[in-house]
């Protein structure tokens, strides 16, 4: 609901108008959480908002084959085309800013340019990505990655949700994959996110650009062992693999620990998961990241090390299999030192894993965070306060002209 305290009009207003056309979009009433899962009802109907915002703005919208969506101010054979926007997707009960935020906030700012009269010298864009979080299929930046091909497209249709569902059967036909012609006409990708952490709090400031993206990945641990009846097997005769699970997840986070990174286990699956039955199998997902590369490496490494000698142990046997990995992404650096001049931001990294990061790899490219109060994300307590999205909104429309106006004078120099 709109409040009493904003004048009406001003862009804290507008910001809240235009949010509140989202809110209730796939909203868990009893959670407070968001379920908006890559291509399912609530994502498909915010994949409609997004189309019916770019026909009020007078622009086209292409789909490059992927899923991933395009929304043209400008022609699309001119070149040179600055890329903003961020995804609809959410991770399981997530917040409401993850993501929609920097969609809503591009076509805030598209309205902002116009409004002062500003005519981009090359094409502006605004995107949405599909399936950022990899909630439903098991991949992050799904889109991303298939658009600037990091990922086959046989490989990204085949995978399936927990129904069984191909990615190519929710999309409606088989990833088209990577498009060199596409991506060849971005000269930038600016994406405006919600700060995932408390940075800013301690910095008293609404906006910062980033520097750098943590590596990081997914990895899953497949334990079996024997299932058996829990109220027969003795305990000497047990090779339950839970007891193997159990230390890995302890394992990982010690080995995180001593090596200042991160590591969580968020996700499990257990067969045949009843209550007086010795599993069988037991699969869980480890998310690593580090600020080096070797410190991720060696993460990995020591936490299979330890899996595999408690297996031993236990009599279970245990597997490792990488499911993603991207590695660590320094954003441009004179664009980022530009950009935070420009806008008097300070500049932080992030271990976060985004869009931007996989674009980072083939188009210049660069992130604007928007504080956020709690300091938490992936969960309902993620937020940001009016004020601080119409200071985001009004840093993204600030780069956006400068950036399409750089694009113009390098294009003259060119000539």
């Amino acid at each position: 609901m709109l409040t009493h305290t904003v004048e009406e009009g001003s862009l804290p207003f507008r910001f809240r108008e235009l949010w509140d056309e989202i809110a209730p979009v796939g909203r868990d009433a009893d959670s407070g959480g968001y379920l908006r899962y890559a291509l399912t009802a609530p994502e498909l109907r915010l994949r409609a908002w997004f189309r019916e915002q770019a026909d009020a703005r007078g622009m086209p919208v292409a789909q490059d084959g992927n899923g991933n969506l395009f929304a043209w101010w400008g022609d699309p054979d001119a070149g040179g085309a600055v890329l903003t926007g961020s995804h609809f997707d959410s991770v399981p009960h997530g917040g409401a800013y993850d993501g929609p935020l920097g969609i809503v906030s591009a076509w805030l700012a598209v309205d902002e340019l116009r409004a002062a009269g500003v005519t981009p010298a090359r094409p502006l864009v605004v995107a949405a990505f599909v399936e950022e979080e990899g909630a439903r299929f098991g991949v992050p930046c799904l889109g991303s990655r298939l658009l600037t091909g990091q990922i086959s497209p046989d490989r990204a249709g085949a995978l399936r949700d927990a129904a069984g569902v191909s990615f190519a059967e929710a999309l409606g036909h088989p990833p088209a994959g990577a498009d060199p012609a596409l991506l060849g006409r971005f000269a930038a990708f600016v994406e405006l996110h919600v700060e995932q952490g408390r940075a800013l709090v301690d910095r008293d400031a609404p906006v910062a650009v980033a520097s750098a993206i943590w590596p990081h990945g997914r990895w899953r641990f497949d334990v079996t062992g024997e299932g058996n009846h829990a109220g027969t097997t003795r305990m000497a005769d047990r090779r339950d693999p839970m007891l193997t699970y159990a230390f890995t997840v302890l394992a990982a986070n010690k080995e995180a620990r001593l090596r200042d990174a991160h590591a969580t286990v968020g996700r499990v699956t257990v067969e045949p998961n009843a209550t007086n039955a010795i599993p069988s199998r037991v699969t869980g997902w480890l998310d690593a990241r580090a600020a080096e590369p070797e410190a991720l490496t060696g993460l990995v490494e020591a936490v299979r090390a330890k899996a595999t000698e408690r297996a031993r142990r236990d009599g279970t046997e245990v597997t490792l299999t990488e499911e993603s990995a991207t590695p660590l992404v320094s954003f441009d650096g004179g664009l980022a030192d530009r950009l935070a001049g420009l806008l008097a931001a300070p500049v932080l990294p992030t271990g976060a894993g985004h869009d931007a990061g996989v674009l980072a790899a083939h188009v210049p490219t660069a992130m604007l965070f928007v504080r956020n109060p709690t300091g938490v994300s992936h969960s309902p307590a993620e937020s940001a306060t009016d004020a601080d999205c119409a200071a985001g909104v009004t840093a993204l429309a600030t780069v956006l002209a400068e950036l399409t106006r750089a694009v113009r004078r390098d294009a003259e120099r060119a000539g």
